[in-house]
């Protein structure tokens, strides 16, 4: 195999593809995400999800030469739904955060497979449009809603819960975690 038939015109419009993917979602995720909640757990989950998703559905179309679309569809929901039940409980904002990604990973990988030597210039017009709707409105649901970031804290000491000494907990968990505290909740 030579190289110039490995560095084909298809290969080389995934690998566009793959480079505007990455970089809207990493303005997405750095940008508009890590910004408000600086939880680098998230930050590298996103960023290689992106990654892993695009290939993975990217490689999927083009073994059956984009027919595959309804068990690509399938098999990424199944995956998912397994990955929900057997790991943690995520966030609901992480978890949309995680599905915008997902989302734009697969829109990515699979825009226009049929025909990659046609439309390049097209499909990469088409991605500018659905990646700036999808920043757009997260950009807007984020200063509209104006979300705060939220902690989950195992207290170690349970005097301190008590009603009588709302403000000591407050002053106590800011001293703790260096975080400016605008409401608690104990559970």
């Amino acid at each position: 195999m030579d190289f110039i038939n490995f560095l084909n015109l298809g290969f080389c419009n995934a690998l566009l593809r793959f480079a505007v993917c990455f970089a809207v979602n990493w303005i997405i995720v750095d940008k508009l995400y890590f910004r408000k909640s600086n939880r680098r757990d998230f930050y590298f989950t996103f960023m290689l999800i992106s990654v892993a998703i695009y290939f993975l559905v990217s490689i999927m179309m083009n073994m059956d030469r984009g027919k595959a679309t309804m068990g690509v569809g399938l098999g990424l929901f199944g995956i998912f739904s397994i990955m929900r039940y057997r790991t943690d409980s995520m966030p609901v904002r992480e978890m949309t955060y995680l599905f915008v990604i997902v989302c734009l990973s697969v829109v990515h990988a699979m825009i226009d497979i049929e025909d990659v030597s046609v439309n390049t210039a097209a499909d990469l017009v088409r991605l500018a449009i659905v990646d700036s709707i999808f920043v757009l409105a997260i950009v807007l649901c984020e200063r509209k809603l104006k979300i705060q970031s939220t902690k989950l804290i195992q207290y170690d000491r349970p005097e301190m819960v008590k009603p009588g000494k709302r403000q000591e907990l407050i002053a106590d968990l800011e001293q703790r975690t260096g975080l400016k505290i605008t409401k608690v909740d104990v559970g």
